[in-house]
């Protein structure tokens, strides 16, 4: 089509807006948790974890090795993070609720005395770069709070488990549920693979006359585990795949825009859903609206949304928030729990602005911190004591912000289920009241996710 060049730039400078917004780092930095000032000591006191395993007397002797200086009173974390790459507006914003939840910890008095400092590397999703980036930091920190990509993360993982490193994936592969794969890991939210069995089962609960559904995504693990639980969804519903375009949509290349949206136009389905990052999820709804489709429900993974979309300057915001569900991993900004006001409560005294992907760093770096106390209760904070650390907790609770997780029993058990679902909210983002996204179900589960018995990723991931 002949201005597929113009939406891609359109949302290329719509995605550079909200990386703005978001205040996070290029390149290769160190933080100490960022702004310590910022954070008030009662974000902290709301901020203290509530499954924590902290001791009530200091263990006589801690044990360390890599990432804890007793002496200086520190420990040492490093994120792996896309800060430049086709996720960077996003991940920015994670960054900046990692720095806010440990300067509000830091406050506090840290984590047992000892204060927590961020090494923070820009792989720009690339899985070389990534895997260079571990290997120079791996002798700096004592774990990784969180390694940006499924492909970049199974590529450091036999090294991980080599060197008995924690790592918190910051992807929802279903790979990280498979105790074949995960022995250094410890994943949150609902895998890709389940995510979208939840939405498109639920998308028929809005459309109950609907029998097709058009795929799309990217390809690599993101895209293709997400794409295979829609596969499986549509068969146990009856659906009819009438485009399968799984693995077509490459951000780079604008002509795999087209080729998905000229493919959903083409197939005149129901339901349709799109797996990617935001920007070619913007190009590839723009392109298919201006061919003349409509009147169908999208939705696609929790990364391909991206508030923008909806921002005053988009020209899809209205149909877009017309057709759209939002999947998301925890729940929106505005959401009424204890949780989310601590993330607002956070935000709001560092006088930055609210947007729902503070909440992710939140998360990952709750779940840090409960095994940072665990470890040091057990008095054993070298590397593999945090590894240890983490692997034993039973129950890690985020007070409605998200769905809690439990790191041990068997992996049919352990995988997460759970997801929030919103609408676009294009009142509630022009007035400020909310980040453009409304909670419409909270802790959601779709029959056919919850009868799922789990036994292996839905799509196999190689390294290499």
């Amino acid at each position: 089509m002949r201005n597929k060049p113009k939406w891609l730039a359109l949302f290329l400078v719509l995605g550079l807006v909200l990386a703005a917004c978001g205040g996070g780092e290029g390149g290769d930095t160190t933080t100490t948790a960022a702004a310590e000032e910022e954070a008030t000591t009662t974000a902290a006191a709301e901020e203290e974890p509530t499954t924590t395993a902290a001791a009530e007397e200091e263990p006589a002797e801690i044990a360390t090795d890599v990432g804890v200086d007793l002496e200086a009173g520190t420990i040492t974390i490093g994120l792996l993070s896309d800060l430049s790459g086709p996720f960077s507006p996003l991940v920015q914003i994670i960054n900046t609720g990692h720095d806010l939840y440990w300067a509000s910890v830091n406050e506090a008095g840290g984590v047992n005395g000892l204060n927590v400092e961020l090494e923070v590397r820009d792989t720009g999703y690339v899985v070389d770069t990534h895997v260079q980036l571990y290997e120079e930091l791996k002798s700096q920190v004592v774990a990784f709070g969180h390694s940006t990509g499924s492909p970049h993360t199974v590529a450091i993982n036999s090294s991980l488990q080599a060197d008995g490193i924690l790592a918190i994936p910051l992807t929802w592969y279903s790979g990280w549920s498979d105790p074949a794969i995960n022995s250094n890991l410890v994943p949150h939210g609902v895998p890709y693979c389940i995510e979208a069995m939840n939405m498109i089962e639920y998308l028929t609960t809005q459309a109950p006359e609907a029998t097709t559904i058009a795929i799309a995504s990217s390809p690599g693990d993101y895209g293709q585990d997400s794409n295979a639980g829609a596969v499986m969804v549509a068969e146990a519903l009856g659906l009819e795949v009438v485009y399968d375009g799984t693995g077509t949509i490459v951000a780079t290349d604008p002509a795999t825009l087209a080729e998905a949206a000229n493919g959903i136009a083409g197939s005149g389905a129901e339901l349709v859903w799109v797996t990617t990052d935001p920007t070619s999820f913007g190009g590839v709804y723009g392109q298919a609206l201006a061919a003349g489709f409509s009147g169908a429900l999208w939705s696609g993974a929790g990364p391909s949304w991206n508030p923008a979309l909806i921002g005053p300057d988009s020209p899809i915001a209205e149909p877009l928030a017309n057709d759209f569900y939002i999947s998301q991993y925890y729940a929106p900004w505005a959401a009424d729990s204890p949780g989310n006001q601590m993330v607002r409560d956070l935000v709001e005294a560092a006088g930055a602005p609210p947007l729902d992907y503070y909440a992710e760093g939140v998360i990952e770096a709750k779940i840090m911190h409960e095994a940072l106390l665990a470890a040091y209760e057990a008095g054993d904070m070298t590397q593999t004591g945090v590894l240890n650390a983490a692997k034993s907790l039973e129950s890690v609770t985020f007070d409605g912000l998200a769905p809690d997780e439990t790191y041990v029993g068997e992996a049919n058990d352990r995988l997460q289920r759970l997801q929030f679902i919103s609408r676009p909210d294009l009142e509630g983002l022009a007035g400020g009241t909310s980040t453009g996204a409304t909670l419409v179900e909270s802790d959601y589960t779709s029959p056919t996710a919850a009868a799922f018995q789990f036994d292996a990723a839905c799509f196999a991931l190689e390294a290499g």
